[in-house]
């Protein structure tokens, strides 16, 4: 596809631009989406036309005044940030006097998958281009009209910066241009999927470049025998309910035996925004009389391990921490876990023993957000190991090189 190779070529010219120069587009870039952001929401009204509004993915396409300053106040943080472009990893002086370094650089190329996310796109171009990478973004047919005018917009703004437009481009929508950007070997280094675990599995399955996966979370909040009941309230009805669609919102909820009493109190917030909960016998059976009878139905197998991305939930009741962490083990997807507990020891247990990328105690796991952890933005949170793990941020989006320097020396035979 001549799109992807016009982004490669253009990747290169990015070195050649100093980070106050990369920062100026950045701000340049917030102040157009407030400027024009009238003309970003009509184009957001054609995709939410498209949509029923009773879509989970509905309130994600979904752009407003509020969410748009948010945007802008992102990026221009991000704007803020020193680049990690240049950073001297390490360095050291061998005995025959070469001088080595370590030097963070940018990947190049990178392609991102995402569905019906709009904000993504600003989120990408402003941690792309300060970490000094060109993007290509492959939104969800979703929400082009929207992220057609925001590409559009950006794109402005680097041409009347001297820049090649092309180091932010928005691919066609359709499966032919996934294709293409996952067959791209020698013009994308990285791709990095955003969206439902159907996505990300098709990525991983497709793809012949490098692949990065984020997003699928499968999070649990474990109530403890020692929780305090209006820290778990207050806590499970903002995991769950301040917005149901995003990665980080709470899919189950696991109590101690001998805390059921307190479910009602726990549970009783979420009728107020019709939280359907799937509860296994116990959290049923203490549940039952409390909580709408409408909105409780008996927990199957197939409850767990679900991301529901819905106004819905899943309760498994346990005896011990560690019959609450073998279920988080089986049924978690690495991304955010919680526990709610004043032990100083269940927590140090739970801390240590928990294999996520972000691991919580007394906190909602809402907070699984580049932006929440300070680093202005993130282009996804990594389930994975290799290479990053978490909310991915302008360190995550570059590698490194080695440069050695020396004075004529040569290598013995």
């Amino acid at each position: 596809m001549e799109q992807i190779k016009q982004t490669a070529a253009a990747s290169r010219s990015l070195l050649e631009y100093s980070d106050g120069q990369i920062s100026q587009v950045l701000v340049d870039a917030a102040d157009a989406l407030l400027s024009r952001q009238s003309e970003v929401l009509a184009a957001n009204g054609k995709d939410l036309a498209r949509m029923a509004p009773e879509d989970p993915k509905y309130d994600r396409l979904k752009l407003t005044e509020k969410r748009i300053k948010a945007m802008a106040g992102d990026m221009k943080q991000v704007a803020s940030l020193p680049s990690p472009v240049g950073k001297i990893l390490y360095e050291t002086v061998r005995p025959n006097g070469m001088r080595l370094k370590k030097i963070a650089v940018p990947f190049g190329v990178i392609g991102i998958i995402y569905e019906a996310r709009p904000n993504v796109t600003f989120d990408v171009f402003s941690l792309c281009l300060k970490s000094g990478n060109a993007c290509l973004l492959k939104g969800g047919s979703d929400a082009y009209d929207s992220n057609r005018i925001l590409v559009e917009m950006i794109r402005e703004v680097l041409l009347k910066q001297g820049m090649n437009p092309d180091v932010c481009t928005l691919l066609p929508p359709g499966r032919e241009a996934t294709s293409a950007l996952l067959q791209a070997e020698g013009s994308v280094d990285l791709v990095i999927p955003r969206g439902s675990s159907a996505l990300i599995s098709y990525v991983r399955e497709h793809a012949r470049v490098p692949v990065i996966e984020t997003g699928a979370g499968v999070c649990h909040t474990y109530f403890d025998r020692d929780g305090d009941t209006e820290k778990g309230r207050d806590i499970v009805y903002n995991a769950k309910t301040r917005r149901v669609s995003v990665c980080n919102a709470l899919d189950c909820l696991i109590v101690h035996r001998e805390r059921l009493a307190d479910l009602p109190a726990i549970c009783g917030k979420l009728a107020d925004r019709d939280v359907l909960i799937y509860a296994d016998e116990p959290a049923c059976a203490a549940l039952s009389g409390h909580y709408p009878e409408a909105l409780l139905q008996p927990a199957t197998p197939e409850s767990f391990g679900i991301e529901f991305l819905d106004y819905k939930m899943s309760i498994r009741t346990v005896t011990s921490l560690d019959e609450a962490l073998e279920h988080i083990a089986r049924y978690g997807s690495k991304h955010s876990e919680s526990i709610v507990s004043e032990s100083a020891e269940a927590i140090r247990i739970f801390e240590r023993q928990v294999d996520a990328a972000c691991v919580y105690a007394n906190v909602s796991t809402a907070f699984s957000d580049g932006a929440q952890f300070g680093f202005g933005a993130e282009i996804g949170i990594s389930t994975q190991k290799m290479h990053a793990r978490g909310p991915m941020a302008l360190p995550e989006l570059t590698t490194y090189k080695y440069v050695i320097e020396g004075d004529g020396q040569t290598r013995d035979s």
